[in-house]
């Protein structure tokens, strides 16, 4: 058979799902990160792909990182751009569900097919070293005193760290509609206005504060944790009096009409992705916690998660 007509073939049969698991490894996997170059999403969709690779599930990967709107703008060229696309994935998260129900959207989630559910992040509340405050209390009593003095840095609204930041003011008394949110459209920004004291105190996950804090740049001042967690030396907002506990989990989704043999696919591929030396590599160096959860389960956590999530937003005044 001639090669032009063998790859001929190869698409035909891949595009009626009719590919073995082996034949789709051998092509391009297509990641949407939505978010900016440096952030969580963008970390856990590079790992996760150079796993791919090391797993021996794709030949390649690619990236199109889109930030903006808690990654509702990402999600939203996903859905219109790859439909039916058995090689596309996107990264989705907590983030991404705070993110469309603080903006009242219409959820074009539904329309992108679940997948894998890969690992929870808890959220670390941090200070610059130069920071004349030293402990969350300190934050909390200024906030207290004049609360739009406070300027909280994080991600996009909706974002964990968002609602984190909205509850702790309602615990410790204070109108949760004072609170002085700056949202950045990606975790780079977050951290140079951190580090240039732009913003009083900044909260994100481990994986874009873990390298300052190492290096003394950023002091860890407390974790959203219901128990410390390991690796960082900070407190949780529990020990401290504050009764907040909100983890941000990261999965991935695929294109809207793939058959059920392109969903199984990706499926078996990711999860086998996971077992590689490169992913737990990553788990370990990034403070993740793997939460393996697939397929149809997958998809009733998130339909869950929309419904928890409303309720917590609702409870501290943001919608």
């Amino acid at each position: 058979m001639r090669r032009s007509t063998f790859l001929r073939t190869l698409a035909a049969l891949s595009a009626t799902g009719a590919l073995p698991f082996s034949a789709w490894a051998a092509a391009d996997i297509k990641t949407m990160i939505p978010a900016n170059p440096g952030g969580g999403w963008d970390a856990t969709g590079r790992a996760l792909g150079k796993a791919l690779q090391e797993a021996g599930v794709a030949s390649s990967v690619s990236y199109d990182n889109k930030g903006g709107a808690s990654g509702t703008i990402g999600l939203a060229q996903f859905v219109n751009s790859s439909k039916r696309d058995p090689n596309a994935i996107i990264m989705t998260g907590a983030t991404m569900v705070g993110g469309i129900i603080a903006s009242k959207q219409a959820s074009q989630l539904q329309a992108a097919t679940p997948l894998v559910r890969l690992m929870s992040e808890y959220q670390v509340f941090v200070l610059p070293t130069s920071s004349p405050f030293k402990t969350m209390k300190d934050v909390v009593e200024q906030m207290k005193k004049d609360p739009g003095s406070v300027k909280w840095g994080g991600g996009s609204r909706g974002t964990t760290e968002h609602i984190a930041a909205v509850m702790i003011a309602r615990e410790a008394g204070v109108d949760p509609t004072k609170v002085n949110y700056v949202a950045f459209r990606g975790g780079g920004e977050a951290v140079s206005s951190i580090l240039g004291g732009n913003v009083t105190v900044g909260g994100s996950g481990y994986t874009e504060f873990g390298e300052y804090i190492k290096a003394g740049k950023m002091r860890a001042i407390a974790v959203t944790s219901d128990t410390r967690l390991k690796g960082i030396d900070a407190p949780t907002l529990k020990e401290q009096g504050l009764n907040v506990v909100i983890g941000n989990w990261r999965g991935v989704h695929g294109a809207p009409d793939i058959t059920p043999d392109q969903r199984k696919a990706l499926i078996d591929g990711i999860v086998k992705a996971t077992k590689t030396r490169a992913w737990q590599q990553a788990v370990e160096q990034n403070g993740w916690t793997p939460a393996l959860l697939t397929g149809d389960e997958f998809g009733k956590f998130v339909e869950d998660e929309f419904a928890s999530l409303r309720a917590t937003m609702a409870k501290a005044g943001m919608i």
